[in-house]
């Protein structure tokens, strides 16, 4: 039974744990790392990295999100973001890399991103991500999801991300008609993924809507501000566990409908890739992390979806420092920094082999302790 901690009188909290609190535990087995495979499939669409690409403007434009799709992981692209406001973002993006980490930047972040929205341009957008061959996927918030889905939908893709901080299946509003997500998407003929979600409860949920894979986690990271604005925090080791204890329970429920989880929060490095793939998540979200490869869009910079929201943005803006090189080397190596930082999947390889695992479904099974 998980730890119930009592924190004042009448009050209890349930003890959760982050990536950074726990370990792989390796098993009596080894195995060369040649026979180990980092892929996995979603619907119909297989992938060589679970390795999908936090759709931030600071890192996946069209042609870093093909690059990553090329390199065998999923790039979306945000259709709310600047490639959907600007027939040419490149001098946004050039001012945005520029600026320091100061209250100024997120003003300006805001007033960059108040320029509308171009259903002309999304529909522009999908047929480069086309062109550039892959699976073409994209990014909406549930608010945008049912003036924005026809444009999309028309224009062709591949995969639909519905993606909030929060998102749930029974959103109650006495203004606006929520989208009903179980309906939306058995109106479709792809594979959507929908999260963000923090617990079992709502991950089972958002899997009873038909979705091919939720994701686990509100993209926590050093620049995160969820928690001091909406005091959200999210224990991911926790949180991918409990989501993972949900894909058991809808399995059974379903007779075999497996849901793919998408873990998007406090991961920084090859290890953490590791314990989030450990835990039960079946890929992970970077965005971060490939803000620091060559071919990122913002030259170094990063922030979140969240951080230019005209009323309540949450996350602060990290200035553009030095690349650490191209996204091949960032995801395959070499490495020549000690810190897990680059050849993020090669350490996983290495992951997987020192503990014996051939696959990523098999690694789910990892032994974990406990460490601080």
């Amino acid at each position: 039974m998980r730890d119930v901690v009592e924190i004042g009188l009448g009050k209890t909290a349930q003890r959760g744990y982050h990536l950074d609190e726990i370990a792989i535990v390796p098993s009596r087995r080894t195995r060369d790392v040649d026979d180990v495979s980092t892929a996995w499939q979603l619907d119909a669409y297989q992938f060589g990295i679970p390795c999908v690409g936090h759709p931030s403007d600071a890192t996946m434009s069209p042609s870093s999100a093909v690059r990553l799709g090329q390199l065998g992981g999923l790039g979306v692209l945000n259709v709310e973001g600047l490639w959907t406001r600007y027939e040419n973002p490149a001098k946004a993006l050039e001012e945005l890399a520029g600026l320091d980490e100061d209250a100024r930047a997120t003003k300006r972040l805001q007033e960059v991103y108040a320029e509308p929205i171009r259903p002309d341009l999304i529909a522009e957008r999908v047929r480069e991500l086309r062109a550039g061959g892959g699976t073409v996927a994209v990014r909406v918030s549930p608010q945008h999801t049912l003036a924005l889905a026809p444009v999309i939908l028309d224009a062709g893709v591949d995969i639909l991300v519905i993606q909030g901080t929060i998102v749930s299946a029974e959103h109650v509003s006495t203004t606006d008609e929520p989208l009903n997500l179980k309906e939306f998407i058995a109106d479709l003929d792809l594979p959507v993924i929908v999260g963000g979600c923090t617990d079992y409860k709502t991950a089972l949920h958002l899997m009873r809507t038909g979705a091919a894979g939720v994701i686990v986690g509100i993209g926590g990271d050093d620049w995160s501000t969820t928690e001091s604005v909406l005091g959200i925090r999210v224990p991911m080791a926790t949180a991918i566990a409990d989501a993972a204890a949900a894909r058991r329970d809808y399995l059974d429920e379903t007779g075999g409908r497996y849901v793919h989880l998408i873990a998007d929060g406090d991961i920084q490095t090859s290890g953490d890739i590791a314990k989030a793939l450990g835990c039960g998540a079946d890929a992970v979200m970077l965005g971060e992390p490939l803000s620091l490869c060559e071919e990122a869009p913002a030259g170094g910079a990063w922030w979140h979806s969240a951080a230019s929201h005209p009323s309540l943005p949450r996350g602060a803006f990290e200035a553009a420092g030095e690349p650490l090189g191209s996204m091949e080397k960032l995801l395959f190596g070499p490495a020549d920094e000690p810190d897990g930082q680059l050849n993020l999947f090669g350490g996983l390889r290495r992951a997987m082999a020192k503990c014996g695992y051939r696959d990523l479904k098999e690694f789910q099974k990892v032994g974990l302790v406990l460490d601080r």
